[in-house]
């Protein structure tokens, strides 16, 4: 999804897109410094310090506080949805929803709750995933075409 080796510098509230494969990333919400360390929030398995994506649906999961080099080394500033909704405050609303967050169970669903839908949900108050929806396209067009087939 972009630029693999970019590490620009974010800003918090920023989306940092972590590429895991040729088609999925991982999402996150730059949370800031502590000590000069960079930290992301993120949805992730819970109790997991593994940095696989998990596939699958309705497995639980947690929105943690990582160093950004912990989640990943490459990173792009993934704010795609800036043109279409306004991003609110960092301080006085994403951070209080993360620090609420954190620690408590979320249901992770790679179709309905990602960590991407997780990140937009934080930066604009809204669900999106746009590496879902690219897949979902595919899938569709390729169901579309066998049932089409079966019909004739």
């Amino acid at each position: 999804m972009g630029l693999h080796n970019s590490r620009p510098q974010p800003f918090p509230g920023d989306i940092l897109e972590f590429p895991r494969s040729k088609h999925f990333s991982h999402f996150g919400i730059y949370y800031g410094e502590r000590y000069g360390v960079p930290y992301v929030a993120h949805l992730t398995a819970r109790d997991s310090d593994s940095n696989i994506l998990l596939f699958g649906r309705a497995l639980e999961s947690t929105v943690k506080i990582d160093p950004v080099d912990v989640v990943g080394n490459k990173y792009k500033i993934s704010n795609y949805l800036d043109n279409k909704h306004p991003y609110r405050d960092f301080h006085t609303l994403v951070k209080p929803e993360i620090d609420e967050a954190v620690g408590k169970c979320i249901i992770y669903d790679i179709l309905f709750h990602n960590c991407e839908h997780q990140a937009t949900l934080f930066r604009y108050g809204v669900k999106k995933s746009v590496q879902i929806e690219s897949v979902y396209k595919k899938i569709y067009l390729t169901w579309k075409e066998l049932f089409e087939k079966k019909l004739l």
